[in-house]
């Protein structure tokens, strides 16, 4: 699979589903890799040229120093597409993937047909929240809050229902590198998109997780209502809604960026 060079750093992506297909691009939350989508994989790719990849500072990715920010993040996915060729593609993306969704749809909107943007926000207001969880993270190292972070990102009952799953995730969220969870977590922190929403004209799909602490309904609600003409789909799910809703989320997904 191919590694990008992506403004300095190398990014690890892997590409998938038939050459002549529509691209997709997949674009993951903080502290996962690109194999938390492999419950989409199988579907997505009968319809569309896949591609997945670890952002910068995560998996198989380059770990360069920080600062990071959403525009850093977001002109590595233009280096991305522009280093496999690909013109014009649709995007998902799952929290921080939807945060550089909002970046790309405003800043390089003549690259994206369509756009999901699933359980995300565009702000927010509590820094300190951010700080203290930061500082914890730093002190104690990534692997210390994998528990904690499976309960804000998947409802009791899914936790009890697939105990496997709720494993492999969090082994994933405890392999991140600390630098690159820290560097890529101010970059959410410090994100404000809220002038940019109103911007997009990249038809848009706004997927809400019901249950999601994390970025909440009301985050996904104030997305959708200030790009013009998004849709919207709830989800019974907290925050990562592909892995514990996969056939909704399937669903939903295919079934706008296939509409004609």
């Amino acid at each position: 699979m191919p590694v990008i060079e992506a403004n300095g750093c190398p990014i690890h992506v892997e590409v998938e589903g038939p050459e002549r297909a529509p691209a997709l691009i997949l674009s993951n939350s903080l502290g996962t890799t690109l194999h938390m989508w492999n419950g989409q994989a199988g579907p997505f790719t009968k319809h569309f040229r896949l591609v997945r990849f670890d952002r910068r500072g995560h998996g198989k990715s380059g770990l360069p120093k920080g600062p990071y920010s959403m525009e850093m993040l977001g002109r590595d996915v233009l280096a991305i597409m522009d280093g496999l060729g690909i013109t014009k593609a649709n995007w998902c993306g799952l929290s921080m993937g939807g945060m550089e969704g909002m970046w790309l749809a405003a800043n390089a909107p003549e690259r994206f047909e369509r756009m999901v943007l699933s359980n995300t926000s565009s702000y927010f207001a509590d820094k300190k929240g951010w700080n203290d969880r930061l500082a914890l993270v730093r002190e104690k190292g990534v692997p210390a809050f994998a528990g904690p972070n499976m309960e804000r990102w998947f409802t009791k009952g899914f936790r009890e229902r697939d105990p496997q799953a709720i494993a492999n995730m969090a082994a994933m969220f405890a392999a991140t590198p600390l630098d690159g969870y820290l560097a890529c977590g101010k970059a959410v922190r410090d994100m404000d998109h809220r002038d940019l929403l109103p911007r997009i004209k990249v038809p848009t799909l706004v997927i809400i997780g019901r249950h999601d602490p994390a970025t909440t309904p009301d985050a996904g609600e104030y997305i959708r209502n200030n790009i013009p003409g998004a849709e919207h789909f709830m989800i019974d799910a907290a925050h990562i809604s592909n892995v514990e809703q996969p056939q909704q989320f399937n669903e939903a997904v295919l079934g706008f960026l296939t509409r004609h």
